[in-house]
């Protein structure tokens, strides 16, 4: 079994995976563009590497964990990338990359003889320090089978989706949809609560025990709306990124996207504003501002 491989991407869900791996028994060979990060994991018996295809020429198997498809693209293909690595055969995306770009880039790598498994996972930080996130794994099953170990050491959940690379974007933008809809609709449903008098931590406790519960409802209201401490871990920016490729994906597919294209539109509205570098959690501030009035729960109330 392989034990030697490279991480690139280091950031703030990255981290923590490549940490799990470490302590897994993996050897790893890591790059990141910012030093800090790298410091972090060689201080932890990390090798350092200077760049994306340094880290293809020193391992069999490279996995990415990067923010945006662009860099995903670059960081594979480009002229530093793990396409012109020397001993890399296998590439292991578990970054939210879009299915158009998964497929360019498995395409790129198929051209040097590069094995390719989409990967995109699920969790938050929180489940990634854990080894706790979902893992939505496509290619080839065999390859999946061979590798399911490496991936079980960073996931609980390790789901092989299908044999073509790129469905397991298709089922990671569904799942970001469905997260940001949920978030998106229970900040609405909060705010008009709240303005009507009802008590927010009595609405969390009803909606919770019926019908209305969700993931933002039974996670992300108790730990970051309620405090208003808006620290979950995920930035706006990212979720408007995954809301924006699975609309086009629908766009493409002639899928009809009612009720994704107005949760697009209000998150789009809150980066215009400039919440992009902020918690998606965030979100509720917006409606609250048109509202005149705040979800708190009692124990920040002044």
């Amino acid at each position: 079994m392989i034990n030697e491989i490279g991480f690139i991407g280091i950031g703030t869900l990255g981290r923590p995976v490549a940490i799990r791996l470490i302590n897994a028994g993996y050897k790893l060979t890591v790059f990141d563009i910012r030093e800090e990060a790298i410091c972090t994991l060689t201080a932890l018996g990390a090798h350092r590497a200077n760049s994306p295809s340094d880290v293809a020429s020193k391992v069999p198997v490279v996995l990415v964990c990067l923010p945006t498809p662009e860099i995903v693209r670059e960081v594979a293909l480009g002229r530093d990338g793990i396409v012109n690595g020397t001993s890399v055969k296998l590439y292991i995306d578990l970054s939210t990359t879009g299915t158009i770009v998964s497929q360019v880039v498995a395409d790129g790598l198929r051209e040097k003889d590069i094995s390719v498994l989409d990967s995109p996972v699920s969790g938050g930080i929180a489940a990634a320090a854990k080894g706790g996130l979902t893992l939505m794994v496509s290619g080839p099953s065999a390859l999946f089978e061979e590798y399911r170990p490496l991936l079980e050491s960073i996931g609980k959940q390790v789901i092989h989706v299908g044999e073509k690379v790129g469905l397991g974007q298709t089922m990671k933008l569904i799942n970001n949809l469905l997260s940001a809809t949920a978030l998106a609709v229970s900040s609405e449903a909060f705010v008009l609560g709240a303005k009507a008098g009802l008590d927010p931590e009595m609405m969390l406790q009803v909606v919770n025990s019926s019908s209305g519960r969700n993931s933002a409802t039974a996670d992300k209201f108790p730990k970051s709306v309620l405090p208003r401490t808006f620290d979950y871990g995920f930035k706006t920016s990212l979720a408007y990124k995954d809301i924006k490729l699975c609309i086009e994906q629908a766009e493409t597919l002639g899928v009809p996207m009612w009720v994704g294209n107005a949760v697009k539109q209000l998150w789009g509205f809150a980066v215009s504003q400039g919440a992009g570098p902020m918690d998606f959690t965030t979100i509720i501030q917006y409606i609250e501002a048109w509202a005149g009035v705040e979800v708190r729960g009692k124990q920040r109330r002044s």
